[in-house]
């Protein structure tokens, strides 16, 4: 009975590992590659000095919005992903399939930051409301903001190349 036991166990260990080495070589597979569509500035609302510069992703498509940072488990930090919100009002993300940390920037259309999540936790379902109306969201990797002092009232500027 013990051996049983233990070979089943064994079954299961393996069966485990080969499980995660398959969503590995899944999540290898379907990782998109970062886009260079433009760059984006994010400046002091007092001075309007550059805080960060960014290379950004420019994302417009709703299905491109649903699909986001997922899959991704790398992002550099001169690196963003700005979305293009259809309209202007309370925006809500989540990190559904994301596995990186990231700081979510929601913006209004005068381009000023209204809020910022900082740290959204991978894989998480949670939704992480913008609390004000957002044209856009800037996603940038976990503790940006705090590392360059990014804080709402900010502003962004942008440019497609």
């Amino acid at each position: 009975m013990r051996l049983f036991l233990l070979s089943f166990a064994a079954v299961l260990f393996i069966g485990c590992n080969n499980q995660q080495e398959e969503e590995s070589v899944k999540r290898k597979r379907t990782e998109p590659t970062f886009r260079h569509d433009g760059q984006l500035w994010i400046l002091d609302h007092i001075s309007g000095d550059t805080i960060s510069e960014l290379r950004i992703e420019m994302v417009k498509k709703r299905q491109d919005i649903e699909y986001g940072m997922m899959y991704r488990t790398f992002m550099d930090e001169n690196t963003g992903m700005l979305f293009f919100m259809q309209q202007e009002r309370p925006q809500s993300f989540y990190m559904k399939n994301t596995y990186v940390s990231l700081d979510i920037i929601y913006i209004n259309r005068d381009k000023e930051i209204v809020s910022i999540v900082e740290r959204a936790e991978p894989l998480s379902e949670k939704s992480l409301p913008s609390g004000k109306p957002a044209l856009y969201v800037l996603e940038v990797i976990g503790g940006y903001s705090a590392k360059y002092g990014v804080k709402a009232g900010d502003k962004i500027d942008f440019v497609e190349i």
